[in-house]
């Protein structure tokens, strides 16, 4: 009696552990890595040097078969890369096809080389020979900051720093918005990839990091260009070049 005791429990404890083993992964917790640098594990690893890599979580998808559903792994989609600054994500944002870089019909009496800014039309055209130009879609002077006039390129910089004059600073601080004194260069610059001085104002053809409001009136008098295309400009001219805007 007692031994049909103790081999009915044996049996009953396997059955058990086998069925634990099985719900055991029937759902998995989810691993989240932490992705605050100060935290204990982090330092352990080598300080703040070490970045820990915080996965997105794969989309299951359901598929059904004989059996019961399995969950399928999905890696998420790539992001498009920038091609001026590789390992950095692109903006994302659209153009309209007339702004996008082109060679077409242009007569006028400047010479080749020279830049004319269209500020109407959003439109900068570098002249070149034969009555035609290359064109670009550019974002100009918003209300109450456009101006026309003549100057030369006297000075290109990339990836140029950027600060802003104390009267943006306190145009912006008014409507609730906090410029810093100084920013770097870099992506997130809103000079963008490359600046071209005008004279010794404070205006500038450069890049940026909204190419979203190229064809628009949007800056404070600036000439903005996306950054592939200020790049394109800023190796086919040179300092002294001539800029009329119109």
């Amino acid at each position: 009696m007692m031994k049909s005791v103790l081999l009915a429990a044996a049996l009953l404890g396997v059955f058990s552990t086998a069925a634990l083993g099985d719900d055991r992964y029937v759902s998995r917790p989810p691993v989240v890595l932490s992705p605050d640098l100060a935290a204990p594990w982090i330092m352990q690893l080598g300080g703040g040097n070490v970045r820990p890599v915080v996965y997105q979580r794969p989309v299951m998808v359901q598929q059904r078969g004989l059996f019961a559903p399995r969950a399928v792994r999905r890696a998420p989609a790539a992001q498009p890369v920038s091609a001026i600054n590789p390992g950095v994500p692109a903006i994302r944002g659209r153009i309209e096809p007339q702004f996008l870089p082109q060679m077409v019909e242009y007569q006028t009496k400047e010479r080749p080389g020279t830049i004319v800014i269209d500020t109407n039309n959003r439109f900068l055209y570098l002249v070149m020979d034969n009555g035609k130009a290359r064109r670009y879609g550019v974002g100009v002077g918003k209300p109450g900051f456009e101006w026309a006039g003549a100057h030369t390129i006297t000075r290109k910089a990339e990836w140029p720093d950027w600060t802003p004059p104390s009267e943006m600073i306190g145009r912006e601080a008014a409507k609730g918005h906090y410029l810093p004194a100084r920013m770097d260069g870099g992506p997130e610059n809103p000079l963008g990839a490359r600046a071209m001085y005008l004279g010794s104002t404070l205006y500038r053809i450069h890049g940026t990091n909204a190419p979203w409001t190229i064809g628009s009136a949007v800056s404070s008098g600036c000439i903005r260009l996306r950054n592939e295309d200020v790049v394109d400009l800023y190796e086919r001219v040179k300092v002294g070049t001539r800029v009329i805007v119109i």
